[in-house]
Formats: C-alpha cells, structure tokens, sequence
C-alpha cells in the first residue's frame, strides 16, 4: 500500500462506518440528551415516549446476561422471575409482546409468563439484547437517580399492597391487580429517566408545599398530567386489556381498579412511616374495600409492610 493510498482507505472506511474510530484517538462518547422543557401536549410526549429508550435495573441487566450465558437451560418462569422484579423491563416485554400480536388477538389475561412463552426463549434473547441501566442512563444526575430509586421503592411496596388487598377480597385477577399497581408510575419513571430536571421541579414543589396536588403541579410543570399519559402509551403498546382497564385511576368505582389506587395511596404516604397526615383517610378507604374495621384494617396493612 503506498503512502497516499492508505488516508484515502481509512476515510472510505470511515465514510462507510462513522463509528470507526481514528487510529491513536480516543472513541467520542455522545452526552445523554435530556428533555429540559415540557413537549407541546400529550400527543406530543406520546410521540417522544414511543420512540425513547427503556433503562431497568442493573440487577435485571446483569441478571439477563447471566441467563443468556445458559440460554439452553432456561425457561419462561426463570425469565419472567427476572423480569417481574422490575416494572421497566416487564413493561418493555409486555409492550414488545403486544407490538408482535396479531390486531383482534384478545389480551385479557396475558401476562409476562404468557408473552415469553409465546415468544420463545431464544427469540427473547435475540430480540432483548444488553439491557441499558438507569444507572448508566443517569451517571450525571445523582438526585434524580435517587429520585428514581425511591420510586422503584415505592412501586414495590404499591405491588405489596395491592395483592394482599386482592388476596383477601379473594380476586381471581389477584395477579393483574399486583401488576397494575407496580407499574402505575411507570410514565414517572420514564419522566425521572428522559426529563430529571422536570421532575426535580415537581418534586421540589411538592417538598415545598405538600398540600399542592400532584396532577396540579405535573399540569404546571409538565403541561400534561402523568396519568393520562400512562394511559395513553399502554393502549398505544398494546398491553393486556385488563391491565390497562383496572390501571385506569379516573374510574376508581370498580372494586379492582379502588384496589389499585388505594395500595398506591398508602405506598405513597406511607414510604416515611405511618406518621402521615393522610393515612387515617387511607386507612378508612381501605377498610371499606376490605369489608373491616379501620382497626383491622390498620394491622392489616402494617402486617402486609412488615412481611414485605
């Protein structure tokens, strides 16, 4: 090769790949990009969300990893233990599950087992490679990573609440209901994930005024309210149609759907202790779902937080 000859084959190498990287220089590594200022209207945050990547847990990356290294050896329950314990990833599986079903395909009582079942194993490997990692997604954004844990905290402790209060009522959907309360802050996760310094302005309002309601403060900050776009993007990725009826907190008449929305509530004013001002509501609320006392409805409950 002569001299001239070999800044002209790595410029059509690079022209080819602009990912290459130069000979003796370092790979450029892209700045995360992160919504500063709220999207026009819903539709517009549909748009965006539709498009965005999903990060999940590191321990559900590595863990996915761990199984693919025994591809041969795994099957749909060892998957869907994995994936359950986190509400980004079990969203990505149900909506990638709902993208690959034939329209009219009736979804009610599908579920992550169901979907990687009738995916297959191998084909959920080749379709699900590396997962990237909230951590990695906000490296640079330390209080809004913790902002995102409490969450996922708290998303925990929402899925606790709401089976044992289906358990109880012995609900036949006991096992959607636990669902839709994990993943009834998903559009918040996502906003922690895409838009922190939006949500860090939420939660500094809420922290400075706790009487604001938190559509009220999304609808100033945000221009739209989280739930509305919950409910948009799980109709829009297709989830199983008794998730997304009983997720629906606008219509909390149903007696799965009240389920749901009390087991968040007390997540939410429970997460520092039980000193908050708004549990006795909570408590009364709960009791009436549960057909008890607020007494017992109270040990109820703290016996569901203690064994969680």
């Amino acid at each position: 090769m002569t001299r001239t000859a070999a800044p002209l084959i790595l410029r059509a190498m690079q022209a080819l790949n602009p990912m290459a990287e130069t000979p003796g220089t370092e790979p450029v590594v892209e700045p995360i990009a992160y919504l500063t200022q709220p999207l026009g209207d819903l539709a517009a945050w549909t748009r965006y969300f539709r498009e965005s990547a999903i990060p999940v847990l590191a321990a559900t990356s590595a863990g996915l990893e761990a199984l693919r290294a025994i591809e041969d050896d795994v099957d749909a329950s060892m998957l869907a233990d994995r994936i359950q314990a986190d509400p980004l990833m079990t969203l990505k599986v149900l909506a990638y599950a709902g993208s690959r079903r034939r329209v009219g395909v009736s979804t009610e009582t599908e579920t992550v087992t169901s979907s990687l079942v009738m995916m297959g194993i191998s084909p959920f490997f080749r379709n699900f490679g590396l997962q990237p990692t909230i951590d990695e997604r906000l490296k640079d954004q330390p209080a809004a990573l913790q902002g995102l844990q409490e969450l996922l905290r708290r998303a925990e402790r929402a899925g606790h609440f709401a089976l044992g209060f289906a358990v109880h009522r012995s609900d036949t959907d006991a096992n959607v209901i636990h669902q839709a309360a994990f993943l009834h802050d998903f559009a918040e996760m996502l906003m922690w994930c895409h838009a922190p310094t939006l949500q860090l302005k939420i939660r500094d309002a809420q922290l400075a005024d706790p009487t604001l309601r938190t559509a009220t403060i999304q609808r100033a900050v945000l221009g739209i309210e989280l739930d509305d776009l919950r409910q948009t993007l799980m109709k829009l990725w297709r989830l199983p149609e008794l998730l997304v009826r009983i997720s629906d907190g606008k219509h909390p008449d149903h007696p799965t759907v009240r389920n749901v929305v009390l087991a968040v509530r007390l997540a939410r004013h429970s997460m520092l202790g039980w000193d908050n001002a708004a549990l006795p509501d909570d408590i009364d609320d709960i009791a009436k779902l549960l057909n008890a006392t607020p007494r017992v409805a109270l040990a109820f409950v703290r016996k569901i937080d203690h064994s969680a």
